[in-house]
């Protein structure tokens, strides 16, 4: 059983899901940098790039949103391709335009230098239902039992979605797992909202100017009852008096069997202190990871990719070396696994575990594994050990990283990690009153530089400053400016 902590405020919402003491999943929302994946735009073509089979559309953001051909569902095709007479896919330089206005929705954020992510294939999800207006097709939850359960469902989703039509165009629903027990009466209420909803939507786009909202997804607060409660959901505690009378009006609407598990947060003590989730997020942000046998995991992210290598640390405990190896692996796989989540990682993942020797133990480590990683709510995609002993995965990427949200790059080192060695600014320093001695004719070079620095100069670094000086016939001063990082420097001309 898990229990869902809400800690709110004005300005951001922080989520924890915590099972057995431990926190398994962080989510944080921000007032004034609210996610955008479920909004849907009146969008205006801004570029083509055929080369790119993509075009750029201006949705009233900072930065133009990224359309690729793949996303384009126009006139009843599929997203997966358009496909002329020939047979072959039809290039979307023929498909759009540029100044053209297009129903768009993000399903992926802006990160880093990217914009989002857009498709014209618009999806609106309800507690029961995901709406396809756009699709007539009717799916169901790979999780949702036996293929007779399936059929079952489907024949009672096509009665309601034809009860209900209206203008001849039903649009499509995908059940949603929650939906397996639904009765007829809560089916039919979804797809009445979400078809209400819908309407709404295409009536706005009709009048409303390009770049304009035309949906909104729900906030934080709505999508834990929506999204995150389920059956294993034990509580969900809020501290906020306000937001919680907010979401209780919501529930009781929508999800009544998650609104009896809320309840109003009036204890002393903050409520993420109970099971100490602000010094979780500290240890979330920290490259290495300690593991409770004595092993540990350096976790690396990068634009491109993210890399977590596994090591034996302190651990001794097992009778053999290989099984000390495969006891810190097995335990690194449930480590991972619980990183990804709580870090909100996506994209390539390379693991590296521990060389094993033993096939069988390679073998239950995939296992261990692949059983943690389906805990995840996120769709994870793993195969298995390559010839260099790596596991390859990947994770969907909707929005920020837990540390790109919270964090930002290091003004010292801009952002590589490291910075250079007071003696390598030494001679950085020389060798640039040498190139400007044989530019400039001043009286004399002043360096203002950090207190190390320049004490490095005074000290070790004093001969060959001095045979400097002489070589260039200048004198050279040395000023320390305390406020100065290692690799801050100025050259003065006097």
């Amino acid at each position: 059983m898990e229990d869902i902590l809400i800690n709110w405020t004005p300005q951001e919402t922080r989520v924890a899901v915590v099972e057995n003491g431990a926190v398994q999943e962080l989510h944080i929302e921000r007032t004034l940098e609210r996610g955008l994946v479920g909004n849907v735009y009146l969008g205006k073509v801004a570029r083509v790039l055929p080369g790119m089979q993509s075009a750029f559309i201006d949705i009233g953001l900072e930065r133009a949103a990224f359309l690729h051909v793949a996303d384009l569902h126009l006139n009843g095709v599929n997203p997966r391709g358009h496909h002329g007479e020939s047979g072959q896919a039809t290039p979307i330089e023929r498909l759009v335009y540029e100044g053209q206005a297009l129903t768009v929705q993000v399903i992926k954020d802006p990160i880093g230098t990217k914009g989002a992510r857009l498709s014209t294939q618009i999806s609106i999800a309800g507690r029961l239902l995901v709406h396809l207006p756009q699709d007539n097709h009717i799916g169901i939850s790979q999780k949702i039992g036996s293929p007779e359960a399936r059929d079952a469902l489907r024949a009672r989703m096509q009665t309601l979605v034809s009860a209900g039509v209206q203008d001849g165009n039903t649009g499509g629903f995908i059940l949603r797992t929650n939906a397996e027990e639904a009765s007829d009466e809560e089916l039919g209420a979804d797809i009445a909202y979400l078809r209400k909803t819908w309407a709404s939507i295409r009536e706005k786009s009709l009048r409303q100017p390009p770049g304009s909202l035309l949906f909104q997804d729900l906030s934080l607060v709505e999508r834990v009852l929506r999204d995150l409660a389920s059956e294993r959901t034990n509580s969900i505690r809020i501290d906020a008096k306000l937001q919680y009378d907010v979401v209780r009006q919501f529930g009781e609407t929508y999800m009544p069997a998650a609104t009896a598990k809320l309840e109003l947060y009036r204890g002393e003590r903050p409520i993420f202190d109970l099971n100490n989730i602000d010094a979780e997020i500290a240890r979330a942000l920290a490259r290495r990871v300690d593991l409770k046998s004595g092993g540990y995991l350096i976790i690396d992210q990068t634009e491109a990719m993210t890399t977590i290598d596994v090591n034996t640390g302190g651990f001794v405990g097992a009778r053999n070396f290989d099984d000390t190896i495969f006891k810190t692996n097995l335990e690194a796989a449930g480590a991972i696994a619980r990183q990804l989540r709580l870090r909100n990682l996506g994209g390539i993942i390379i693991v590296d575990f521990i060389d094993m020797t033993r096939e069988e133990h390679k073998t239950a480590v995939l296992q261990e594994f692949r059983k943690q990683l389906n805990r995840d709510r996120t769709k994870v995609t793993v195969g298995g050990f390559t010839q260099l002993g790596l596991v390859e995965l990947t994770r969907k990427r909707t929005r920020e990283s837990l540390a790109r949200m919270l964090c930002e790059p290091c003004p010292t080192c801009e952002a590589r990690g490291q910075v250079k060695t007071a003696r390598s600014i030494c001679y950085e320093i020389m060798r640039e009153i040498l190139r400007e001695s044989r530019q400039f004719n001043p009286k004399e070079f002043r360096v203002v530089a950090a207190a190390n620095v320049v004490e490095m100069l005074l000290d070790e670094e004093s001969q060959h400053l001095a045979g400097l000086s002489d070589f260039i016939g200048k004198p050279i001063s040395l000023t320390a400016e305390p406020t100065n990082q290692t690799e801050h420097y100025d050259i003065v001309l006097m």
